[in-house]
């Protein structure tokens, strides 16, 4: 027997690594097919008694060449799962009733126009209800605490587009007579508003609460159901400035809204995610507050309260140097909850209502949003890290416990490639912080050809969530850089500002010292490099390969160079009269933000680009000029034009087509013949043939 031991231990041995490669010969690396079978998980939403949690799942219907919104149920336990609507238009924006009775949504299914209405559903599931017909979107609502009224924020109805049961009109000239005159997705803005209704369940009827000229948005009630406090804008010549503010109304017919704030600036930006909550007990209502118009984006934004009857605000997180959202009472009204965006990765946290330090409730080098809480102390997140695509999750005393497991089946079929924080510093000495993402068979010693990507904005990061995207390059072979330079958030309101009004000067230094870096470390090739990004990201693209010569091949998507150009032709124009100032008073600063189009005869880097014709933010023309710059320098060049897509791609096929054509342009200029084993032979152009999924 003595003898026979280590032969069974080897036997064991053996068959353990035997059993190891076949479970890995059995899975793959990430790749174009696989992007069909992501679900995006959003919108989690905890039922009143904690039991239930509603959410949406984003995926794309091959069929309809679209990306479809859907609501599922779990259970606290995250045993349970069911699927709750169906419909080829999909659903979104997920509301229990609060007395648990009603789940409601939003969708346009049934509607002619397509314009969204809240739809009812018993909470156990069966037919869901219509209850509003207006002509134009409803684009939020939100649920008087006794559960008998809605508060919407509806659009005005175009003129020029036919109602229920109307055939095709005539298209009309377009008057336009506005300072701020043109959106992305929206177009040329008229005269049509965004209004507060209040609609009531029994009777079916809605009462339109501020008729005029302004924008509501953001509308919360007050725990005896009988006041809304919302987010407008209403100085007369409002499209000028970013001065948004908390306003208060009774929710009756021919109520007067009352204004809360009085700052000249920024009170709870639609867009920040940073909606007003009343407290419990009424006395306080939780906001964020930003700062003034020139300061732009880059300024932190911080929780403030404010009593309903007005005043002062009181800051709680001004000594916090970092942007927060979704402030939100807890039961007892002693803390206010909120999500800070930290270095690299966002995380919850929690301060006294009267002021003191933060806690951190759930915290990590991970990426967390959208959460809730709930009876019982109960608290759900949506979080996601470089190896998981967003799931719900339930927090408790700190740690996170996985409820939702769409993406389960998928990753059990995946080699992932492995991503991990680098830091190092720019040619100044600031340091700057990133991300790598690997090839899956990683070897050390070897040098791989690497893609710099680029984050758009400015001011945004890269963090610590999943990235199909860097996958799928890390998968083809490449190593992927992602730098955060001075411009990002993340890391404060000084290091976000540094690039005021002179970009792509350090930011170009700071992203270049990621690749010295990846380089220096023998990670990356130094003769196959390749560069690319989006929006912001295409913009700093075009100024690193005016700058820098090193690299073989760019990708830059809805970008800008001449910045001349945008002026008057994107949705940017207070931005730039504020951090630029005006073209004609001060057309040396503008002409050094232009820089990339002024010394276009610098570039020798191959460069594809890419823009949606609808693009209102970084229109079309601003590619097509940097295109014919470069045809006319004879350096390889080709643009891409998505038909009917405004800045954000969102037709499946042609997400599908534009990575297909990144890596291609990357292997065609940047990237060394495929080396022979596991992960040569990826084909190049033949890539586009694979069909038309995301």
């Amino acid at each position: 027997m003595r003898r026979m031991l280590p032969l069974l231990i080897c036997f064991v041995m053996l068959c353990s690594v035997s059993l190891s490669f076949a479970e890995n010969a059995a899975k793959h690396w990430f790749g174009l097919d696989d992007f069909a079978a992501l679900r995006e998980v959003a919108d989690p939403q905890l039922s009143p008694d904690g039991e239930w949690v509603a959410y949406t799942v984003r995926t794309a219907d091959s069929a309809q060449d679209k990306l479809i919104s859907h609501i599922w149920l779990t259970n606290w336990e995250g045993t349970r799962h069911r699927q709750m609507t169906f419909s080829k238009e999909g659903e979104s924006h997920p509301r229990w009733t609060p007395d648990g009775k009603y789940l409601s949504f939003l969708s346009s299914r049934g509607v002619e126009g397509e314009s969204d209405q809240v739809w009812l559903m018993p909470r156990d599931g069966g037919e869901g209800e219509r209850i509003t017909s207006f002509p134009g979107d409803v684009s939020d609502f939100a649920w008087s605490p006794d559960s008998q009224r809605l508060a919407l924020i509806v659009a005005d109805a175009d003129p020029d587009k036919p109602g229920e049961g109307e055939k095709h009109k005539p298209l009309k000239p377009i008057v336009i007579d506005r300072f701020y005159f043109q959106e992305d997705k929206i177009g040329y803005l008229r005269n049509l508003r965004n209004h507060l209704y209040v609609f009531d369940l029994s009777s079916r009827k809605a009462e339109l609460l501020t008729p005029g000229k302004y924008y509501e948005s953001q509308p919360a009630w007050s725990p005896d159901s009988k006041s809304i406090v919302f987010v407008s804008k209403r100085e007369e010549d409002f499209d000028r400035n970013e001065n948004w503010d908390l306003y208060l109304i009774v929710a009756e017919r021919g109520a007067e809204a009352r204004q809360l704030t009085t700052f000249k600036g920024k009170d709870s930006l639609p867009d920040w995610d940073a909606a007003p909550a009343w407290s419990h007990d009424g006395k306080w209502i939780a906001y964020a507050q930003g700062a003034e118009d020139r300061s732009i984006e880059y300024a932190v934004r911080h929780l403030a309260i404010i009593s309903p009857s007005g005043g002062q605000p009181t800051l709680l997180t001004a000594a916090l140097d970092r942007n927060i959202s979704e402030p939100r009472w807890s039961a007892d009204d002693n803390y206010i909850y909120f999500t800070i965006e930290d270095d690299r990765a966002d995380r919850l946290a929690r301060i006294r209502a009267q002021g003191g330090s933060l806690e951190d409730i759930s915290s990590g080098r991970r990426e967390l949003a959208a959460y809730n809480l709930g009876a019982h102390n109960r608290t759900i997140a949506l979080i996601s890290t470089p190896q998981l695509p967003a799931e719900v999750f339930a927090v408790e005393d700190g740690h996170a416990r996985q409820l939702t497991r769409q993406n389960e089946e998928l990753l059990e079929q995946l080699t992932l490639a492995s991503t991990e924080e680098i830091t190092f510093k720019s040619k100044d000495g600031t340091l700057v912080h990133g991300l790598m993402v690997k090839p899956p068979d990683f070897r050390p010693g070897m040098r791989y050809p690497t893609i710099l990507r680029i984050h758009g904005g400015p001011v945004y990061q890269f963090s610590n969530e999943f990235s199909s995207e860097w996958q799928f390059f890390a998968a083809h072979g490449y190593v992927v850089v992602g730098a955060n330079p001075r411009g990002s958030s993340g890391r404060g309101e000084a290091y976000a500002k540094a690039i005021y009004a002179d970009w792509g000067a350090r930011d170009s230094e700071d992203v270049l010292a990621a690749v010295d870096y990846a380089v220096a470390q023998g990670i990356s090739d130094p003769t196959r490099l390749a560069v690319g990004g989006w929006s912001y990201g295409g913009m700093l693209t075009d100024q690193v390969i005016a700058r820098d010569r090193r690299f073989k091949a760019a990708t830059s998507g809805a970008s800008i160079a001449d910045i001349f150009a945008g002026y008057g032709t994107d949705q940017y124009v207070r931005d730039y009269e504020n951090e630029l100032g005006r073209p004609w008073e001060h057309p040396d600063v503008w002409v050094r933000v232009s820089y990339p189009f002024f010394h276009a005869n610098q570039i020798v880097t191959p460069t594809l680009f890419l823009c949606g014709d609808k693009d209102a933010n970084v229109p079309l023309l601003n590619s097509e000029q940097m295109y014919e710059s470069l045809q006319s320098l004879r350096i390889p060049t080709q643009l891409i034009i998505y038909p009917g897509q405004y800045h954000e791609i969102a037709v499946p096929s042609y997400l599908r087509d534009r990575l297909a054509r990144y890596l291609d342009w990357y292997d065609k200029y940047a990237k060394a013949p495929a080396r022979a084993g596991k992960g040569a032979g990826f084909p190049g152009s033949a890539q586009l043939s694979h069909g038309g999924r995301r």
